[in-house]
């Protein structure tokens, strides 16, 4: 992994700034500098899905070239998140593909391929990552936030009171009752 350079400051406000850079000149370099400060997280995403080092070092630069053309006609609030997605997306995709492409031939018909039923683990993840969303957008505002917040994008307490503006101990609620209903509407959505 020293392939990538991981460097401190990740504020919004500093990813708005590059984006509207790259946006305004279409400068590389600023989009370069902006997806620079998440490389790690895109290639932690795309190695737990692929298990594969090179795979995945090339899954991160594929994911750049996608993002020269799509920051610039979508309209990001938290790049972090949208990249997150973007990522994930791209991995579930090359999945996919990569699963179309594998045939049995004539001489396998009585053998089980095995990479066939890993697929179906792949599968589950997604379904369970498309519950799960459907069921954070179920949550009221405050808690769906304060999850978000806390368990997607890493921030302690401290760090959600300061971006919501809502009260520690509100804070702590909200992340404790939505957690909580987040796992029963899983359950309730997963069981159906």
């Amino acid at each position: 992994m020293k392939f990538i350079k991981i460097t401190a400051g990740n504020n919004q406000q500093d990813d708005a700034k590059l984006i509207a850079e790259y946006k305004n000149s279409g400068d590389l370099d600023s989009l370069g500098t902006l997806y620079n400060k998440y490389m790690h997280l895109v290639f932690g995403v795309c190695l737990n899905y692929f298990k594969d080092e090179e795979q995945s070092k090339d899954a991160v630069m594929q994911i750049f070239e996608e993002l020269v053309t799509k920051l610039k006609i979508h309209e990001v609030q938290n790049f972090k998140s949208w990249l997150h997605v973007l990522t994930r997306n791209h991995c579930l995709m090359a999945l996919r593909k990569s699963a179309k492409q594998n045939n049995v031939s004539i001489d396998d018909t009585f053998v089980e391929n095995t990479e066939f039923v890993h697929l179906d683990i792949d599968n589950t993840k997604e379904t369970q990552l498309t519950i799960m969303e459907k069921c954070m957008e179920t949550l009221p505002e405050e808690q769906r936030k304060s999850v978000d917040l806390f368990y997607l994008q890493e921030k302690c307490y401290k760090e959600v009171a300061d971006i919501t503006g809502y009260d520690m101990l509100k804070v702590k609620s909200y992340i404790q009752n939505g957690k909580r209903n987040l796992k029963i509407c899983i359950e309730k959505n997963s069981s159906e």
